[in-house]
């Protein structure tokens, strides 16, 4: 054992101690968090125009102060960053992480000098967890891997912005850096393809033993190394036994990966936004990621079936409940107030609290009052997957209202397979029951003849890759929606096949 792997031993066993403390004291650890932020925002503009002095309890927070998402709040945005100081934190922004936004074109989302460093402690007690749960640390001397977006920064009004994850790169602690890869020169390439490709090159006689990034692309990742060598990942690279993933579920792909890598490997699962790191998988054989209660961020819960309800209640931690949909509104240190983040999630524990992300409030399928989740779909198609063997690269969920020939609506499933079922009629039939037995309204609705039972479009490879690349949206931490309540990725997917 390497004094460096000895040393992140001793230290996880320091920070999960110093995790324990808030995690077991989660409602006293959200108030001092609530205090700190009212106390810290008072002298800013958005403080005074919602008289955050006056604010002396939670229910006065929720009377002056309205959930928005960024739309709603884009004229306090637009101040901040034509660069006018203390809007919605104290001072300028340290950087803005620039997203695509749904109505009001590229959102910037501020980090400031309190939020940035919540980022990276976060990611690092992820991996300082896994040490202490399992054991295992000795990856911290190979190789490690972050599939990322590239770290060049432009600059906006005196505010450096980039991706998140471009951001995050000028983070990598100093006794990383020799581990840490790509390098600068090609993680800076633009163009995703060409990118992967030089990584390849890059890393194809490395010692790798850590590997991050959004799946859909680390496999991409996986299948030019297989192509250029014609070896299993695994036997490029023998101690590679740490996967680092978040943004998506990683179950639908687990399968693909073991095959691409030729055995299972241990994995993390991460809930960064950039909004804010929000939770981590802090044990291998426990359900869900533990949520981060002492990291800047005040938290409030509304049912997902209750959101679009005037007036609907804003809950505390200690009002929510195992295995409901509820969206998760946030307030933070980077100046974020009563802010929907857009995500669904669920509990699967309360002592500690862990969560799952379910989805997004606007990426659901209700054309006919079904209510389908993102989670949901996941969970169908893993059974369907368990039941037949087969294999999934990608897919995507959209209602088909209008079908010829006067048939029933149906929801239609967009599936790319690395292995195709025996039997299309009986995989499509094991998804439907899934369905029917997660989702009630769905059910009804083929009970009561309203839909057809769902009906699967077979992709040819590489669809959903051409796909994103025609939207602009291939590689980095781009995501493609699982489901949509409209026709647009449908059709735009039939235009390429």
């Amino acid at each position: 054992m390497s004094i460096k792997s000895f040393a992140a031993g001793i230290f996880a066993s320091y920070v999960r101690n110093r995790i324990n403390k808030w995690a077991e004291n989660p409602h006293a650890t959200q108030e001092k968090v609530f205090l700190q932020l009212l106390k810290k925002g008072a002298d800013t503009k958005f403080g005074k125009d919602h008289h955050f002095q006056n604010i002396k309890s939670y229910q006065d927070f929720t009377k002056q102060v309205p959930v928005r998402d960024y739309e709603e709040l884009k004229n306090y945005m637009d101040l901040m960053v034509s660069g006018e100081e203390d809007v919605l934190w104290p001072g300028k922004p340290l950087y803005y992480a620039k997203t695509s936004g749904t109505t009001s074109g590229a959102k910037y989302i501020p980090l400031t000098k309190d939020s940035m460093p919540t980022h990276i402690e976060a990611a690092r007690n992820a991996i300082l967890c896994y040490i202490h749960d399992t054991g295992n640390s000795k990856f911290v001397d190979g190789k490690m891997i972050f599939l990322q977006g590239s770290p060049e920064l432009q600059e906006k009004n005196g505010v450096k912005l980039g991706r998140l994850s471009g951001i995050v790169a000028h983070y990598v602690p100093g006794y990383l850096q020799k581990n840490r890869m790509p390098s600068w020169d090609t993680n800076c390439i633009d163009d995703w393809e060409t990118k992967v490709d030089a990584i390849v090159e890059e890393t194809v006689r490395e010692d790798m033993s850590v590997i991050s990034g959004i799946p859909s692309w680390v496999q991409m990742y996986f299948e030019r190394l297989i192509d250029k060598t014609g070896k299993k990942v695994g036997e490029i690279f023998p101690n590679f036994d740490l996967f680092i993933y978040g943004g998506v579920n990683y179950e639908p792909y687990r399968a693909k990966f073991e095959k691409l890598i030729g055995r299972r490997v241990d994995s993390i699962e991460l809930y960064p936004a950039s909004e804010g790191f929000f939770a981590f998988q802090d044990k291998q054989n426990v359900h869900g990621m533990l949520l981060q209660l002492d990291s800047g961020i005040f938290y409030e819960f509304i049912e997902a079936d209750k959101f679009f309800e005037e007036n609907a209640s804003r809950l505390l931690l200690k009002d929510v409940q195992i295995g409901v949909n509820y969206v998760m509104i946030i307030s933070s240190t980077a100046g974020l107030w009563a802010y929907n983040i857009g995500d669904t999630i669920q509990f699967t524990s309360v002592k500690p609290y862990r969560v799952i992300v379910s989805g997004r409030i606007k990426h659901f399928i209700s054309a006919f009052g079904e209510h389908v989740i993102a989670k949901e779909v996941e969970e169908a198609l893993q059974e369907a997957v368990k039941d037949s063997q087969a294999a999934i690269s990608e897919f995507t969920v959209a209602p088909q209202i209008s079908p010829d020939d006067d048939e029933l609506p149906y929801h239609e499933w967009f599936i790319e397979f690395e292995k195709e079922p025996q039997d299309m009629d009986h995989f499509a039939g094991v998804i439907d029951k899934a369905m029917q037995q997660q989702n009630s309204y769905y059910k009804d609705l083929i009970d009561g003849s309203i839909l057809q039972r769902l009906k699967i479009t077979k992709l040819p490879p590489n669809s959903f890759q051409l796909y994103m690349k025609s939207i602009g949206k291939l590689g980095g931490q781009n995501k493609l929606p699982r489901l949509s309540n409209d026709r647009k990725i449908a059709d735009k997917l039939n235009e390429i096949i």
